[in-house]
């Protein structure tokens, strides 16, 4: 897996997307009209992962292939506390996972695998609704 064949690009936290689809239609939040979902492929290659960020909607993390991945959860206060690591991967119970809207997240591969993820962000994900933690 690599970037060039799945067509992705850099995306700002780390790591590389490409939006797979925008729900049609807007849904109407207090930050302004959106689309009422979206979906994009996320890949993380060994040794990169992403930054803390958060995302004013909820975002379901589902396992498409390679290994596992690390996701860390680090609350809703104004800068991210490590509170828990799940596993997004192959095992039967860990295919997906919902990040609360708000939450604070960060992830990395598990192991020197690659890993593929689809993450579906509704209300649909927004640019401005989108905060890499201050370095």
């Amino acid at each position: 897996m690599t970037p060039e064949v799945l067509g992705l690009q850099a995306h700002p936290e780390g790591g590389w997307y490409r939006e797979t689809w925008r729900s049609p239609g807007t849904v109407t939040t207090p930050y302004g009209d959106r689309s009422p979902a979206t979906s994009i492929l996320f890949l993380l290659r060994p040794g990169e992962s992403s930054r803390w960020h958060r995302v004013r909607s909820g975002e379901l993390w589902l396992w498409q292939g390679g290994g596992e991945l690390l996701l860390d959860l680090g609350g809703t206060g104004a800068a991210p506390t490590q509170e828990s690591t799940v596993t997004v991967g192959p095992g039967p119970q860990d295919l997906q996972r919902l990040v609360q809207p708000g939450q604070w997240q960060a992830a990395r591969p598990a192991t020197g695998e690659a890993v593929l993820v689809a993450c579906v962000v509704s209300p649909g994900f927004d640019f401005a609704d989108f905060e890499l933690e201050a370095l």
